[in-house]
């Protein structure tokens, strides 16, 4: 179980090197815009 957790995180890093910082960030920005949307959403 162990080597399959790690064999992701090491398809998880090979992905965030070819997507490169920019990437990342778009990632995160997005990530970020829908938690807002979704708190917006619960507070009305």
């Amino acid at each position: 179980m162990t080597e399959n957790t790690s064999s992701k995180k090491s398809r998880m890093v090979a992905w965030l090197k070819r997507l490169g910082f920019w990437g990342f960030v778009f990632f995160l920005v997005k990530g970020l815009i829908w938690l807002a949307i979704g708190y917006w959403v619960a507070k009305k």
